[in-house]
């Protein structure tokens, strides 16, 4: 199982797989398979048919992550902090100390750079992981007015630069940097020593991540620019209910060889 030093050592050097789950089931699938599990509030969109993450609440994303951490017993594990959760200090530090203690889970995610940095401070000197998020953040999505690829100017790398920095120097672990041009996130990269996991960030980052059901080709209602699709799982899935739904039809299931004789 990776941890939080084998994962700093992963900076510049072989790439981090990471991949979101949310129940036991997957989670058992993923496990020992890639680097580091993240519960995504992106279940709130992909499981629950919402049009973005913002009603995601602790309730639900602490019901996710103990299911995934009863799944996967031998993967680094990371609780996303849903939206309105971390909004100061006093309720950061008592949400995701509710991770540490009412689930496995070894670290939390936050969305923001500057402005979150001393939220992040809080939470790392009070002994508690955080792996940090910058660029496109689906939290802030409403206030941004939708979402919207980041570093196409020089101004807005820069900015997102002194994002990074502020977050690792809060003492993030690691930082996500999602939907951002590919030049910036090399640049942003380089310019912190804690690893950075890339979403629609290009291959210059220290890592990737991507979402379990867009992978694997089970979510439908769009496919974003930067995924790639490793399985058509949706359509595995139809065929094979529709072989069984004719097969009940037909009466060739059960046969024989799934039915209890004397």
């Amino acid at each position: 199982m990776k941890t939080i030093t084998s994962i700093k050592q992963h900076k510049g050097k072989t790439p981090l797989s990471v991949i979101t789950a949310y129940d036991a089931l997957f989670a058992s699938l993923f496990d020992q398979k890639v680097d580091i599990i993240l519960v995504g509030d992106s279940l709130n969109m992909s499981f629950n048919a919402k049009p973005d993450t913002l009603s995601a609440s602790m309730e639900v994303m602490l019901y996710h992550t103990k299911a995934v951490c009863a799944g996967a017993k031998e993967t680094f594990i990371v609780c996303d902090m849903p939206f309105g959760t971390y909004t100061d200090e006093k309720s950061a530090l008592f949400n995701a100390s509710l991770v540490y203690s009412q689930t496995n889970a070894h670290a939390v995610k936050i969305e923001g750079g500057v402005g979150r940095a001393h939220i992040i401070q809080t939470l790392t000197q009070n002994s508690i992981a955080v792996m940090a998020h910058i660029g496109l953040m689906p939290q802030y999505v409403r206030s941004e007015g939708g979402y919207k690829v980041r570093g196409r100017s020089e101004e807005d790398i820069l900015a997102l630069i002194e994002d990074a920095k502020a977050v690792e120097k809060a003492g993030a672990f690691s930082v996500v940097i999602e939907g951002v041009v590919e030049e910036a996130a090399k640049r942003i990269s380089e310019a912190i020593s804690i690893p950075t996991i890339g979403i629609g960030a290009g291959k210059y980052t220290d890592g990737q991540v991507l979402v379990w059901s867009d992978m694997l080709g089970f979510f439908q209602a769009f496919k974003p620019k930067f995924v790639k699709r490793y399985l058509d799982g949706a359509t595995l899935v139809q065929d094979a209910v529709d072989a069984y739904v004719k097969e009940v039809q037909t009466r060739q299931f059960p046969d024989t060889e799934y039915t209890y004789q004397k």
